[in-house]
């Protein structure tokens, strides 16, 4: 101890930084009276070799210098100051803190009472036990990696298409990956992994969370892990589980690296609205022996108790410049070392809530706009939280795009529990225009998906009727109990061929009305080849065959039928990124229009009518219009369980698609038959080629947006009148 001291070092940059000479270590504490900088030996980091108070102290950062220090080091922090968690204060210098801006957490966390720093008999008392020897300890690191001339995809947001994924659950029984490989960030960098992804032709994967996580202390008694990981723990750090190589840092860059070379962008899905520290009766591990009352939101009369609008116990408080300092940091990290492409924001409403409601002027949406690195990323909202006005679908800033659930209920109401009106579903295909159309954002900015990892799969959706989530070992009530799903008149697996055509039937035209629809198509990984999580709807804590893709159950067809929609999606981009007036052409065709079964225009009340299960979108303008594309679209919809003639517009008309078909393929080549014998339960999507002269639409096709009638107006909209 004696042969180490420390120099006053620099407030900046946070965390512990090597300059080649030393390491400069800064903690941010607005209330420790004292912080100290705990030495441990390398090999073990269970020896503590060395306690030195950090010396400099300017505007709340304390820091220090140690010369001579190399990467490699191991530390630890103590925090002495007041024990006052009536007040918001949980010091405790017994307990050995993790530096919040580790960027490698050495050591295994297990549930230990002296981990707690309050004394579980009296939880307004100190524990007194030192938990050094078995606390979680940083490693400083040295972060050196050839990108070799890594470039960003840089994907517009009117082509993206979101293939959202788990590490782990996406390889782990994949037969084209080296069994040392799977379920890792190795393994989805794989050939094989990324073949899949190509012959998709999605753009983008969505990561469930990587960050390092700690399982919660229910889960550990039932002898089950956090499987999704949403309960950070490391902020810098990639989620060691997931390397095949033990360097997990290298290994997530490779794969980075890899999916990039093959044109798909990485986004992450992050968890920046509350800590893995839980509530007043959780572990003290960093932030909390820090600086409680600075970290988290503490209500007014603090009793110690936090806010939890997260329904994880805390909620972190971004309206200290130092907490969105954090924010801003570890994004930045991820963006500019770990080239990471984007980010969607777990809970995100409470990440923007100032005094103490949600808005969209918020302190962390100012410093995102303003940053030159994170201002050219993606980001994506989960527009909910579970606090006070905690439903924001539609209210984030422009630029940013938002999980649209109303887009997933809706078509989930349309296609499997027979309800819904032609208005509503116009409205979800045409980008929820009367949500976020009146907010000057784009159409792209609605994340359309019918299904998540939160939730059925797309093949338990038509397959269960009521959740199955015992093996949770929460008595079955866990996860969400209004599915809008149709088992089709058997629970859980059946042998009847009936019954099997018709869900197949129905995963192909709700994945049709999501890809096709106007706005960023979100897919879950594993439903286009029948991914079963044996109807359970909530299997954040199955890391087991429960949640990981079974390749071998890959049904090809459906592997082709999602492969087809996007090709035509690239190809015609049916909806434009940009909100259509209804407006005719020089031709007098308009750039879109509404017709019924009889092909005359829908109108009044036609749009309410939920005996009606059929419309057709007559597209003047598709989004790739051009030379080789130079005529009008038509996309059918048939929601009911009968066949249905639809009169065509003017042709001649040609079948792009066919939802009923097991491929998607036309059922004939050339020309389709007038009327139309639109299959029931199905989606159609139809071209026609223009003359040079070009054809005149229906007389009667001129009204784009169905927001626009007061008939069918967006429920949300309070006008009576366009």
């Amino acid at each position: 101890m004696a042969a180490l001291s420390l120099e006053t070092g620099r407030p900046w940059p946070f965390g512990a930084h090597h300059d080649g000479e030393g390491i400069n270590f800064a903690v941010f504490s607005a209330h420790a009276h004292k912080l100290e900088l705990c030495v441990f030996d390398d090999a073990t980091g269970t020896h503590e070799v060395a306690r030195l108070a950090l010396p400099g102290h300017h505007v709340d950062v304390w820091h220090g210098y140690l010369r001579g220090a190399a990467p490699g080091l191991v530390y630890g922090l103590r925090a002495h100051g007041p024990w006052r968690p009536d007040r918001g204060h949980r010091f405790n210098a017994h307990k050995l803190l993790l530096d919040p801006y580790a960027r490698e957490i050495v050591g295994r966390f297990n549930w230990q009472p002296e981990h707690f720093g309050h004394d579980p008999l009296h939880p307004q008392h100190q524990d007194p036990r030192d938990n050094a020897a078995a606390a979680l300890k940083a490693r400083v690191t040295a972060d050196r990696y050839d990108w070799r001339g890594d470039r960003p995809p840089h994907t517009p947001w009117s082509d993206t298409v979101i293939y959202e994924l788990h590490v782990k659950g996406f390889t782990r029984l994949h037969p084209g990956v080296p069994e040392a490989l799977r379920g890792s960030y190795a393994g989805l960098a794989h050939d094989a992994s990324i073949a899949h992804l190509k012959r998709l032709g999605v753009t983008a994967v969505e990561l469930l969370p990587v960050h390092q996580h700690v399982d919660e202390r229910h889960l550990v008694r039932r002898g089950l892990v956090n499987h999704w990981g949403y309960n950070t723990l490391g902020f810098f750090c990639p989620e060691p589980a997931y390397a095949s190589s033990g360097q997990a840092r290298h290994e997530f860059r490779d794969m980075v690296r890899a999916l990039h070379a093959a044109g798909i962008e990485v986004l992450l899905d992050v968890v920046f609205n509350h800590s893995g520290e839980s509530d007043e009766h959780g572990p003290t591990l960093s932030w909390r022996g820090l600086d409680n009352s600075s970290w988290y939101r503490l209500p007014l009369d603090a009793c110690g108790r936090y806010e939890n609008h997260t329904g994880c116990g805390n909620t972190l408080n971004l309206r200290h410049p130092r907490v969105l300092q954090f924010v801003m940091d570890s994004l930045r990290y991820w963006v500019q070392e770990m080239h990471v492409d984007g980010f969607r924001f777990d809970l995100a409403p409470a990440l923007a809530r100032e005094d103490p409601h949600f808005s969209s002027r918020a302190g962390f949406f100012k410093a995102l706009a303003q940053d030159p690195v994170l201002a050219a990323v993606k980001l994506i909202a989960e527009p909910w939280d579970i606090g006070p006005g905690g439903y924001q679908l539609g209210h984030f800033p422009r630029g940013w795009a938002e999980w649209n659930d109303r887009f997933r209920d809706d078509m989930r109401t349309w296609w499997l529990r027979g309800g819904g009106t032609r208005g509503e579903f116009a409205q979800r295909l045409c980008g929820s225009s009367g949500i976020f159309q009146r907010q000057h954002r784009l159409p792209a900015e609605s994340v359309n998906y019918a299904v998540s990892h939160d939730g059925f799969t797309l093949r338990d959706l038509v397959s269960y009727d009521q959740r199955h989530n015992q093996p949770n070992g929460e008595g079955g009530a866990d996860g969400h109990a209004h599915n809008l799903s149709w088992n089709c008149g058997v629970e859980g697996d059946t042998d009847r061929a009936d019954v099997l055509a018709l869900r197949a039937r129905l995963m192909r035209a709700l994945t049709a009305t999501v890809l096709l629809s106007q706005g960023t198509p979100m897919l879950a990984a594993g439903d286009e080849m029948l991914h079963t999580q044996l109807g359970n709807n909530n299997p954040y804590c199955q890391d087991n065959v429960i949640s990981w893709i079974d390749w071998s159950r890959a049904d090809p067809h459906l592997i082709e039928f999602n492969a087809r929609l996007l090709r035509l999606r690239r190809e015609w981009l049916p909806l434009a990124n940009r909100w259509y007036t209804g407006l005719p052409d020089a031709h007098g065709l308009a750039d879109l229009a509404w017709l019924g079964a009889d092909g005359q225009e829908i109108q009044g009340e036609a749009w309410n009518r939920r005996d009606r299960r059929g419309l057709g979108a007559l597209i003047g303008a598709p989004g790739r219009s051009d030379a080789r594309h130079p005529g009008p679209l038509l996309l059918l919809v048939n929601g009911g369980p009968d066949d249905l003639p639809f009169v065509l517009p003017a042709g001649p008309w040609h079948v792009l698609l066919d939802s009923s078909r097991a491929d998607g393929s036309p059922a004939t080549d050339g020309d389709v038959p007038h009327p139309y014998p639109l299959p029931a339960r199905a989606v159609v999507l139809l071209a026609r080629t223009l003359p040079a002269e070009g054809i005149a639409g229906p007389a009667k096709t001129t009204i784009a947006d169905p927001a626009a009638r007061a008939t069918i107006a967006d429920p949300t909209a309070s006008r009576s009148t366009p």
